[in-house]
């Protein structure tokens, strides 16, 4: 897949098991869920403290504008294991995903539990071989070289959104499960022999010219 293959544009929509939409906008309004709100910010915090509150701000402003309510009536917490969770509105039966990378902030919501991550491309990295599963690992090798920065960042991606999406976080064994891409940007998790499949969706994007991003969003059932 090419760099600029799968570059996202503002409200675009992908087939889905319910429609995916992508804004790039925080005030737009998602027309269906699930949906993801990739918004450039000229913030680049520092410190885990200061990228939650970067996180948090920007999931409530979006929470706030999709509900057509104050900003003041929504609150976003977390649950016992750390996952975001809508504290208010109660009862709204949404969940939702937060992530921070290079100046952007990712949010997912959606009616089932869902993960989004968003993973900068390092050129000068050798991919971590290690944390990935066989087939994982023998995908990525098969890839040219040179494509394989942007490889290792959609697969992992895909891999964070989908703990986030659990719930666990990396506490999971990230080698224990098998993500598989497609060049058009869909997403698969196996997840044990006997285990449905999770889907999802993977995309490219390009920060001004400055970075690369591989963003993905899974959701569970």
């Amino acid at each position: 897949m090419s760099r600029t293959q799968g570059a996202m544009a503002g409200g675009d929509v992908l087939p889905y098991p319910a429609a995916m939409i992508w804004l790039r906008n925080a005030d737009d309004i998602a027309e269906s869920l699930p949906a993801v709100w990739l918004v450039a910010t000229p913030q680049r915090p520092t410190t885990l403290p200061a990228r939650s509150a970067l996180r948090r701000g920007m999931g409530a402003r979006i929470l706030a504008r999709q509900l057509g309510l104050p900003p003041e009536a929504v609150a976003i917490g977390h649950d016992g294991r750390g996952r975001p969770r809508v504290e208010h509105p109660r009862g709204s039966g949404l969940h939702l995903s937060l992530a921070t990378r290079a100046g952007w902030v990712a949010v997912a919501l959606a009616h089932r539990p869902v993960g989004v991550d968003v993973e900068a491309v390092d050129d000068t990295a050798v991919p971590p071989m290690g944390v990935l599963h066989p087939e994982e690992s023998a995908w990525l090798l098969a890839q040219p070289r040179d494509e394989r920065p942007l490889a290792f960042a959609r697969l992992w991606s895909a891999k964070e959104a989908y703990v986030k999406a659990l719930g666990t976080g990396f506490a999971r064994a990230p080698e224990s499960f098998a993500v598989s891409l497609s060049p058009e940007g869909r997403l698969t998790v196996r997840d044990g022999a006997e285990a449905a499949a999770e889907s999802g969706v993977s995309r490219t994007l390009e920060n001004g010219g400055q970075d690369v991003l591989a963003a993905a969003i899974v959701v569970i059932g």
